[in-house]
């Protein structure tokens, strides 16, 4: 992606930042529900969690936790900041593009994605970012809204999609499902939401 449409997007989230935690209260509330909680509760060891946002996360990890926490959008990430006061594990904090992780082959456990998918511009390529810096038998923990396989549901997202990207940047037609294997993970879990709209993945890097 060029370096122009990259800062396009990172200033659409700056300017979203100040009202980012009330816009998404609801939709995580009505679709989510502890899943966010679930995924935090799931890392351990080095976590990565790629586009961070404004930290919602942060609270929720579990002692057994060292977190990266990678953002492009540095309004986004100044609200991160400031729930570091709310962390029980360490936290540290980078802005960077999740398409190129500035992070070594194989030297992360664990790495999460909530609701970031969706407007990573080149998806399947962060995924393939992931598998690079996860360490053989690591984990990858995805919550994301996608593409649903009721009918009537999937009609409506084509419908609204052309609009949602180009105006808000998120995709609705996306599911990581559509990568995952190609890429080289083992998928172990997959629970879907809301008609399919939301989804959770549980995969792993194999160890052999």
């Amino acid at each position: 992606m060029a370096h122009d449409e990259l800062l396009t997007l990172a200033r659409h989230y700056d300017t979203l930042a100040q009202h980012y935690d009330r816009m998404l209260d609801r939709f995580e509330r009505r679709l989510l529900g502890d899943w966010r909680a679930r995924a935090a509760h799931q890392a351990y060891g080095w976590t990565l969690e790629i586009a961070i946002g404004t930290g919602r996360t942060i609270p929720l990890y579990a002692e057994r936790a060292t977190v990266i926490g990678l953002e492009l959008s540095s309004g986004m990430l100044a609200h991160a900041k400031r729930r570091l006061a709310t962390a029980r594990v360490p936290v540290f904090l980078i802005r960077g593009d999740a398409q190129r992780l500035p992070i070594r082959n194989d030297s992360i456990d664990v790495v999460i994605s909530i609701l970031s998918l969706c407007t990573i511009p080149d998806d399947r390529r962060a995924l393939a970012e992931a598998y690079r810096v996860l360490r053989p038998g690591g984990k990858l923990l995805l919550v994301e809204h996608v593409r649903s396989p009721n009918g009537l549901v999937r009609a409506v997202q084509h419908l609204l999609d052309p609009l949602s990207v180009r105006f808000a940047h998120d995709h609705l037609l996306r599911d990581p499902l559509d990568h995952l294997q190609e890429i080289g993970f083992r998928v172990l879990d997959v629970e879907r939401r809301a008609l399919g709209i939301v989804e959770r993945v549980l995969a792993e890097k194999p160890a052999t």
